[in-house]
Protein backbone atom coordinates (compact mmCIF):
# COMPACT_ATOMS: atom_id res chain seq x y z
CA UNK A 1 0.00 0.00 0.00
CA UNK A 2 0.87 3.92 -0.87
CA UNK A 3 -0.16 6.69 -0.50
CA UNK A 4 0.39 10.21 0.05
CA UNK A 5 -0.59 11.90 3.92
CA UNK A 6 -1.15 15.46 2.31
CA UNK A 7 -3.10 14.20 -0.33
CA UNK A 8 -7.14 13.71 -0.54
CA UNK A 9 -7.60 16.42 2.03
CA UNK A 10 -11.52 16.49 2.68
CA UNK A 11 -12.88 20.13 1.78
CA UNK A 12 -15.49 19.84 4.76
CA UNK A 13 -13.31 20.38 7.67
CA UNK A 14 -16.45 21.10 9.87
CA UNK A 15 -16.05 17.80 12.31
CA UNK A 16 -12.73 16.53 13.04
CA UNK A 17 -11.64 13.83 10.72
CA UNK A 18 -9.41 10.21 11.91
CA UNK A 19 -8.55 7.91 9.26
CA UNK A 20 -6.57 4.65 10.13
CA UNK A 21 -3.65 4.35 7.44
CA UNK A 22 -2.50 1.15 9.12
CA UNK A 23 -4.42 -1.42 12.13
CA UNK A 24 -3.08 -4.16 13.33
CA UNK A 25 -3.35 -5.99 16.70
CA UNK A 26 -0.32 -4.62 18.08
CA UNK A 27 -0.53 -0.89 15.97
CA UNK A 28 -2.60 1.07 14.64
CA UNK A 29 -1.71 4.45 12.41
CA UNK A 30 -3.96 7.16 12.34
CA UNK A 31 -3.69 10.63 10.41
CA UNK A 32 -6.15 13.33 12.21
CA UNK A 33 -7.03 16.43 10.34
CA UNK A 34 -8.04 19.32 12.23
CA UNK A 35 -8.88 22.65 12.05
CA UNK A 36 -9.88 24.84 15.33
CA UNK A 37 -10.97 21.68 16.82
CA UNK A 38 -10.66 20.59 20.22
CA UNK A 39 -11.86 18.11 22.74
CA UNK A 40 -15.24 18.16 24.48
CA UNK A 41 -14.83 20.80 27.43
CA UNK A 42 -16.16 17.25 29.67
CA UNK A 43 -13.90 14.46 30.12
CA UNK A 44 -10.27 12.81 28.86
CA UNK A 45 -8.96 10.83 26.72
CA UNK A 46 -7.44 7.86 28.74
CA UNK A 47 -6.39 5.70 26.13
CA UNK A 48 -5.47 1.72 26.98
CA UNK A 49 -2.33 1.72 24.67
CA UNK A 50 0.58 4.43 24.27
CA UNK A 51 0.28 7.01 21.38
CA UNK A 52 3.45 9.24 19.73
CA UNK A 53 1.92 11.89 17.89
CA UNK A 54 3.51 14.63 15.33
CA UNK A 55 2.62 17.41 13.72
CA UNK A 56 3.04 17.42 9.71
CA UNK A 57 1.24 20.46 9.46
CA UNK A 58 -0.35 23.49 11.27
CA UNK A 59 -0.17 23.11 15.49
CA UNK A 60 -1.82 21.64 17.92
CA UNK A 61 -2.45 22.35 22.08
CA UNK A 62 -2.52 19.33 24.21
CA UNK A 63 -3.30 19.44 27.96
CA UNK A 64 -2.73 16.72 30.38
CA UNK A 65 -4.85 16.22 33.65
CA UNK A 66 -1.99 17.23 35.82
CA UNK A 67 -2.27 20.89 34.67
CA UNK A 68 0.98 20.50 31.90
CA UNK A 69 -0.05 22.25 28.76
CA UNK A 70 2.42 21.37 25.30
CA UNK A 71 1.94 23.25 21.87
CA UNK A 72 3.27 21.10 19.35
CA UNK A 73 4.09 22.49 15.96
CA UNK A 74 4.93 21.78 12.64
CA UNK A 75 7.49 19.20 13.34
CA UNK A 76 7.55 18.62 16.98
CA UNK A 77 6.41 15.22 18.36
CA UNK A 78 5.31 13.94 21.66
CA UNK A 79 4.67 10.64 23.34
CA UNK A 80 1.67 10.08 25.47
CA UNK A 81 2.02 6.80 27.83
CA UNK A 82 -1.18 4.70 28.29
CA UNK A 83 -3.79 6.25 30.64
CA UNK A 84 -2.63 9.52 30.86
CA UNK A 85 -5.55 11.73 30.37
CA UNK A 86 -5.24 14.86 28.72
CA UNK A 87 -7.30 16.73 26.13
CA UNK A 88 -6.78 18.27 22.96
CA UNK A 89 -6.84 22.45 24.00
CA UNK A 90 -7.15 23.58 20.57
CA UNK A 91 -6.05 23.68 17.25
CA UNK A 92 -5.26 26.19 14.26
CA UNK A 93 -8.07 27.85 13.38
CA UNK A 94 -6.32 29.47 10.00
CA UNK A 95 -4.80 26.57 8.67
CA UNK A 96 -5.20 22.84 8.67
CA UNK A 97 -3.46 20.80 11.07
CA UNK A 98 -2.63 17.33 9.99
CA UNK A 99 -1.29 14.95 13.05
CA UNK A 100 0.26 11.58 12.52
CA UNK A 101 -0.42 9.10 15.45
CA UNK A 102 0.95 6.11 16.31
CA UNK A 103 -0.61 3.73 19.13
CA UNK A 104 1.13 1.07 20.27
CA UNK A 105 0.95 -1.70 23.29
Amino acid sequence: MTGNIFDALPADISNEIFEDIVRTSHVRIERIISKGHSSPEVGWYDQGENEWVVVLEGSGSILFEDGRQVVLKKGDYLNIPAHSKHKVLGTDKEEVTIWLAVFYD
